[in-house]
């Protein structure tokens, strides 16, 4: 069924989120190299869907992945936790990798988390979304492999809708993010693009 993209990125309903957009992930300081080259393309697409959201009213929030010192709050529960758990510089709370890249402006939020690998369980992101009035959300950033799908995923299961646009989000390798883009976003997600996006706001 064809989907009325209006209607549901309308302005009053929508969020823009981003997802681990940080200097020590996809910038300067990045921690994973491939992942960072992947995700060049996406910085100037984000930009202009957030520049956009804020002038007609959508809120936007960068969600973002940091570590405590004493790593209290964070379990090291899987491989990729684990292995970031033994760099003790990594995403270092209130250190420079943990800064987005594309800085948060006035009224933006940013719902960050010591734990797991996708943005809503354990932070207040679901109560913000619901106050307000929010019931679509426009994901962004990275990575398809797990932190965007499993985005995803939880929006979903809380009965968000959910919009990805795809040259807005990254994975590695390519071969398997465009794959996971083409066969399982469309399960989950409408995929669409920030310029469709942007006429819709227009």
């Amino acid at each position: 069924m064809p989907v009325d993209l209006a209607s549901l990125v309308a302005p009053g309903t929508t969020a823009v989120l981003t997802m681990e957009i940080q200097r020590g992930v996809v910038g300067d300081l990045s921690s994973f190299p491939q992942l960072a080259e992947a995700a060049q393309g996406l910085f100037e697409p984000v930009r202009s869907l957030l520049a956009r959201a804020r002038t007609i009213g959508a809120p936007v929030i960068h969600c973002t992945a940091e570590f405590r010192a004493d790593r209290a709050g964070s379990t090291a529960n899987c491989q990729l936790i684990a292995a970031m758990i033994r760099n003790p510089e990594h995403l270092l709370e209130g250190t420079a990798p943990t800064e987005l890249v594309i800085p948060a402006e006035e009224g933006d939020l940013v719902s960050s988390r010591f734990h797991g690998v996708s943005p809503f369980s354990g932070t207040s992101l679901d109560i913000w979304l619901r106050s307000l009035g929010v019931t679509t959300i426009i994901a962004t950033g990275v990575s398809v492999n797990l932190g965007v799908l499993g985005l995803a995923i939880e929006a979903v299961n809380l009965g968000y809708q959910v919009v990805v646009p795809r040259d807005t989000v990254a994975g590695i390798p390519q071969t398997y993010a465009d794959a996971v883009l083409d066969n399982t976003f469309p399960l989950i997600a409408t995929v669409t693009t920030s310029e469709k996006i942007l006429a819709a706001w227009s």
